[in-house]
């Protein structure tokens, strides 16, 4: 069968009007159109779709037992044209994005809350993983992008600059340093440490200074996590570093945090993205809204 969506239409128009005269004045056609279109739909089904008389227009059987199937086919249709416009319209959609640890911790519910009150139909789905396990969800599809500090990838993986953040130090509010409006490496000679291990704090000592490195490179207490330092800091156990966007967490835990200075570290954060694939409307949307976002608030 060769069945039009206007065939459909001038069946169902017919129907409900129960004239051609005011079906064609419905569907601004004249009604020499209006009829060669019931024509067509009949000889494709195969079926007199209306029985006529001089003086009334009836639907046949077989027009009646036809013309729910029609609405639900024609309704149906015009639902698609909804959701693709709604799509267009960026108003809806499903996006994953993998987002290293700490800042999917820390700044990440407060974008996604401020997306969604914007964009309320677009789920956002968070993949919170390590770093490295960002590049590889992105490079899986797991994630329509990742978001994290600078790493080296392969050439099917492409990056976008999103912010470069400085590098601050956590301290008890009472400590020395607390009074001090910004911190230099200097003054952390003699001072307990607690540092991360792994990438976070090698890559921020080959930025600094041989000088300004040696204060970190050899700490008093190596962690895993940002949560655990801070809780040492609280505890009194020594000072640790943190960037801005863990601003939240360093007050609950009651801390201090004041910007490192002379040299100032900072860390580069980026956007992760498959090289050749095209992003849904919807996964472009959050994408904007995220390199928007975190010119300010990360």
């Amino acid at each position: 069968m060769n069945i039009t969506l206007r065939q459909l239409k001038a069946f169902i128009t017919v129907a409900d009007c129960g004239s051609f005269t005011r079906a064609a004045e419905a569907l601004n056609l004249t009604q020499s159109a209006l009829s060669g279109l019931i024509k067509e739909l009949e000889q494709n089904l195969e079926v007199k779709l209306f029985d006529r008389t001089t003086r009334q227009l009836h639907l046949s059987e077989a027009g009646s037992l036809l013309l729910p199937q029609a609405q639900r086919i024609f309704n149906e249709v015009a639902l698609l044209d909804t959701e693709v416009r709604h799509l267009k319209n960026l108003r809806q959609g499903q996006v994953k994005i993998a987002v290293s640890q700490q800042l999917a911790a820390s700044a990440m519910p407060s974008l996604i809350a401020a997306f969604n009150r914007e964009y309320p139909d677009i789920r956002v789905g968070l993949i919170d993983c390590s770093v490295e396990q960002v590049l590889q969800r992105v490079e899986d599809n797991e994630a329509d992008f990742g978001i994290g500090p600078e790493r080296s990838h392969g050439s099917d993986i492409e990056s976008e600059l999103l912010c470069t953040l400085p590098f601050y130090l956590v301290m008890p509010p009472g400590h020395r340093l607390a009074g001090q409006a910004d911190v230099t490496w200097a003054d952390l000679a003699g001072e307990t440490l607690i540092t991360l291990s792994g990438p976070f704090t090698d890559r921020l000592a080959a930025g600094l200074s041989a000088d300004a490195a040696s204060y970190i490179l050899h700490p008093a207490h190596r962690v895993n996590f940002l949560s655990t330092a801070l809780g040492m800091v609280k505890a009194g156990l020594g000072i640790t570093f943190c960037l801005p966007y863990a601003a939240d967490w360093v007050r609950q835990h009651g801390l201090e945090m004041r910007l490192l200075n002379r040299p100032q570290a900072e860390r580069r954060f980026y956007l992760y993205r498959r090289r050749h694939r095209s992003l849904s409307a919807a996964a472009q949307t959050l994408s904007n809204f995220v390199a928007a976002y975190a010119e300010t608030a990360f």
